[in-house]
């Protein structure tokens, strides 16, 4: 699975429109699932009347089901969380995750079926604030939503942009069992921002109730010249309920 910030479908400068080549990029990735942030929901706006909603847009063809968050609207255009997926989304509900007077956040909770008799996977893609104390706020929030809403022996994934800087995601998620998958491999959270020479750990993939979980490396090009986000990936396993 992927997940990317895609900034709305400029570049890291703000300048150029490269939805197209952003979606020849994640195709190339050949995911099953795709968390999006910062995607354009509506069909007015610069450039978005070429191309519709952004995510039905980049799912065409190849993610026949896709769920999608609205989380704030500007200039007449509103933009959220998305999820691609090549397994039926049987369910998802998007949860104002906003505080007042600031940006308004979102997360997007999806139940997917998958094959084989395997069981329903959860997943749900943020997008956090930008200051610590809203963090904090959602952050437990989100354990709230998976302690109320997902079964305990659910397979989860939560996956997204966390703006945590600082890395106190970890232990603030601990009560809810999820773990990242980079972190669990590697030590450390892997850097995603900026793109282009990527020194903060912003994009994270927790994971709970999976048999084996992977992580992908990414290559720079063509990432760095698609969003000020890097993508991060991983290689999730779930097995049939004993």
């Amino acid at each position: 699975m992927l997940t990317v910030n895609i900034h709305k479908g400029y570049d890291v400068f703000n300048s150029r429109f490269v939805l197209h080549e952003l979606r020849e990029a994640v195709r190339a990735v050949q995911s099953d699932l795709v968390f999006l942030q910062e995607v354009q929901g509506g069909t007015e706006g610069r450039n978005a009347t070429s191309v519709g909603a952004q995510y039905e847009f980049l799912a065409d063809e190849i993610w026949p089901d896709h769920a999608y968050g609205r989380n704030a609207v500007a200039e007449g255009l509103d933009h959220g969380n998305a999820v691609l997926s090549h397994f039926p989304v049987v369910r998802s509900h998007n949860h104002d995750m906003s505080l007042p007077g600031v940006e308004p956040r979102g997360l997007l909770h999806c139940e997917v079926t998958l094959p084989d008799g395997l069981p329903a996977l959860h997943v749900m893609c943020v997008h956090l604030g930008l200051r610590e104390s809203h963090r904090r706020h959602q952050l437990a929030r989100l354990c709230e939503t998976v302690q109320t809403e997902v079964p305990a022996d659910a397979p989860l994934v939560v996956a997204g942009d966390f703006n945590d800087w600082r890395s106190r995601a970890d232990a603030l998620l601990a009560p809810s069992g999820l773990r990242e998958v980079f972190r669990e491999a590697h030590g450390h959270h892997v850097r995603s921002f900026p793109a282009r020479w990527p020194l903060l750990r912003l994009d994270r993939i927790y994971v709970r109730g999976v048999t084996a979980a992977q992580p992908l490396p990414m290559p720079r090009r063509p990432w760095a010249r698609l969003s000020d986000h890097a993508p991060v990936a991983a290689e999730i396993e779930v097995s049939e309920a004993p």
